[in-house]
This record gives structure tokens, sequence and C-alpha cells, in this order.
């Protein structure tokens, strides 16, 4: 599709405005279309590149299983996304790439990704459906200013001004600063009215205060249990694949609980074996009952990798030499707690430049989820990032992003 080169001052009029042209502004305009002229509105100069960089650059662009099982992958918020995911669900996210010829495959893991496991296919083949429906895409000219009057919403670019009936906000949040994701809809939607819950970055890696672990930096855990505490009350535990960096802890487990973590939170971590902090002391207990004559580090061994062992033994102050016959109750416990549960407590979550995507924004309250409109200003939308609600890793964002701009835009294309 050609890209529209606009001169200074010209005056574009349509009936659907979408800003942004991620994956939900491109599925919005496409939905949007059927129902008279779409034009997106895309302050970089080109289309999609956060979706580009998605899944390693292969785009994991939604999960396999039941869409009613996606709900739970969304935090508190999920309920708010039913009506779109049931409308648009993964089975037709894909039934609709298929239909256009780029076929779908899964991982082990239940990922879905294009056939070629190229993120650009996914893209291009959006921006083709644009072009067929006639959707003009304006690159290159962030939207300045936005006011809305009787006869419905008026656009300022610097480069244009663009007129329409129906406005869908889909700028996305500010993760990944790089591709463009500069957090102005915040502003767009606060400006027409709107409250905005505080953004932060979301499936973002944890950095840690005295990283007693970080000389383990690159130790990998399968299933590993967490548990998050705050003020002495636990307030969420998960298991699943865990990672020691360098700064504190990452892998999907830390990444989809980060929407819950704060700043002086504790995590306590299981390191030894998977499952809950209750079966890891069960089972180190039993090991110590019949240790033997052994080392304190030979009972410890089999429970945890050697360097790690060594580590906790460290932080509960046992030499790794010592006879179990002089292991002293209290320091037995200590291991067995550090081991089962070792605390971990946050600094902070990585920035924007490493979080996938933003929690917060639109609040959920003032916008219709069986329509992705605006309780505050008629014929207003949004959809994606924009909105609060974010999902775990697997390409539930993706998915979310895709259905509320399906949504968003039947709805427009629907309205005499």
């Amino acid at each position: 599709m050609a890209r529209v080169q606009d001169e200074q001052g010209r005056v574009i009029c349509c009936r659907s405005a979408v800003v942004g042209a991620g994956p939900a502004g491109l599925m919005c305009a496409i939905r949007a279309a059927e129902g008279g002229t779409a034009v997106i509105i895309e302050r970089n100069k080109s289309a999609g590149r956060k979706l580009l960089i998605s899944g390693s650059g292969q785009c994991n662009f939604t999960h396999d299983g039941e869409i009613g099982g996606f709900l739970e992958h969304y935090g508190k918020n999920g309920r708010f996304l039913k009506p779109a995911l049931y409308d648009f669900s993964n089975r037709d996210l894909v039934g609709f790439l298929e239909e256009r010829g780029l076929g779908a495959v899964t991982d082990k893991n239940g990922k879905f990704f294009p056939a070629t496991l190229h993120s650009r296919d996914v893209l291009d083949l959006l921006v083709m459906e644009c072009g067929r429906m006639g959707v003009k895409i304006l690159f290159g000219g962030p939207v300045k200013k936005i006011e809305k009057d009787r006869d419905g919403f008026s656009l300022t670019t610097g480069r244009a001004q663009i007129k329409s009936e129906f406005l869908i906000l889909a700028t996305g949040g500010k993760s990944y600063p790089g591709t463009g994701s500069a957090g102005d809809g915040y502003a767009f939607a606060a400006g027409l009215g709107h409250t905005i819950i505080d953004p932060a970055p979301a499936l973002a890696p944890v950095i840690v205060r005295d990283h007693r672990l970080g000389k383990l930096s690159g130790l990998s855990f399968s299933g590993s249990g967490i548990e998050l505490w705050r003020d002495g009350r636990r307030v969420m535990s998960a298991a699943g694949d865990l990672q020691i960096t360098h700064r504190g802890l990452s892998g999907p487990v830390i990444l989809d609980s980060s929407r819950y973590m704060r700043k002086g939170d504790m995590i306590r971590v299981c390191l030894a074996g998977s499952g809950n902090a209750e079966s890891c002391r069960f089972d180190l207990s039993a090991r110590f009952r019949k240790g033997g004559p052994g080392t304190v580090k030979g009972v410890l061994a089999g429970a945890l990798p050697a360097r790690l062992a060594a580590a906790v033994l460290e932080e509960a102050g046992v030499p790794a030499s010592m006879k179990l016959s002089g292991l002293k109750g209290a320091s037995r416990d200590r291991i067995i707690a550090l081991a089962s549960g070792f605390p971990f407590t946050i600094e902070c979550l990585g920035g924007y430049d490493e979080a996938m995507v933003t929690r917060g924004g639109v609040c959920l309250d003032e916008v219709d989820r069986k329509t992705m409109e605006s309780r505050i200003v008629k014929n207003l939308f949004f959809a994606g990032e924009l909105l609060d609600v974010d999902g775990d890793t697997g390409g539930y964002n993706i998915q979310a992003a895709f259905s509320t701009g399906s949504l968003a835009g039947k709805t427009i294309a629907s309205r005499k």
C-alpha cells in the first residue's frame, strides 16, 4: 500500500481516525473500513515496529487452548476482555491469517507463530489488508492535538488536519520506547476526560537489593515456586521457570508476576526442586533425617546444584564440610528455610526498555467492554495496550490487541 504524503495544512476527512499502526490499530481500521473511510495516523515512518520484535522476531501472536482459559492470564482485570476475546478469539485470529495465505504453527509450550517464523510476514499481511480495504496510513506525523466538537473529532499532526466522526486511540503503552512507544495516548485520553491509572513496566525482570546470589547469574530453574510478600503478608504465589541474573531475577514466572510487584516487596524463591515452599521443606527435612554420616553439602547435593548448595550454606553460615552429626537444629532450619524460600528484596522492576508491556492505562470503568467505546465521550474508542489490562507472556498481549481492535472496529462499522 502506498504511503500518503501530506502537505502542511491539508485537511483529510474520514469516518474513522485511528491513532497508532500496531496490531490493535491495524485490525481496528480493517474492521472499521467495512462501514466507511478509515485513516491511520502513525508517528513512526513505518507500521508495527513493536510487532516486528515480538517473539524474538518470530511473532508469538497468540496461544493455544480454549479462549475461556485466556481470562486468567490477564491478572485482576482479565474479565474486562471477555467480550472482545470471545468475539475474536485465538482460533479466529489464526483463521484470519490462514484465509489470507499465512499459516500458523505452535511450539511445545502452546505458543502460536506464523509458519514462516517471521514477524514481518504478519505485519505485511495486515498492511496489505488495510490497502485492500482502502485504509490510508499517514506515516511520520505524530498527533499533536485532539479536539472534540459536535461534528466529531479534529486531529492536528503538523502535516495535516484530520476530521473524523469516530476516533480510536490505539497508541500502545510506554514499553520498548525505541519502537516509538512514547506514551502519548495517555495524554490524549486524559485530555478527553479519561482517568489514567499510573503506567508502569510489566512483564519486566526484577532488580533486587544486596543481590547475594549475583555470582550465580545464568542459573535457571524449572517449575520453581515463588511467593510475593508485602508488609508481612503474602500477596500472591506462582510457579514456573526462573533465572538468576546479574541484577536479580527473570524468567516467565517472574515476568508474569511482575504486574503485582512493588519496590520493597520480598520474593521468596524455592531453590530446591519444583513445587511450593511447603513441599520443598518437607523434602529437605526428609533428606536431613536420612542423611547418615555424610556432610551437610552432601545432603544438599541431591536437591540443589553444587554452586547453589554452596551459596545457601554460606548464607546460612554453615561450613560445606560440616558433618551432619555436628549440625545443630537451628542451623538445619536456616538451611531449609533458605533453600525453600530464599528471600530477595525488590529494588525495582526493569525499565520500559526491558519491559514487554505496560501495566496501567485508561481506567476500565470508563470504557464499555462490550464495544470498547468510551463511557465519557461518544464515538471515542480504545484498543490494545493503552487500556489498563496486561497479559502474561505467550502471545496473550498481542491477542488482546487484535481482539480489542477488532471489536472496536466492528462496532464502528455497524453504526449507521
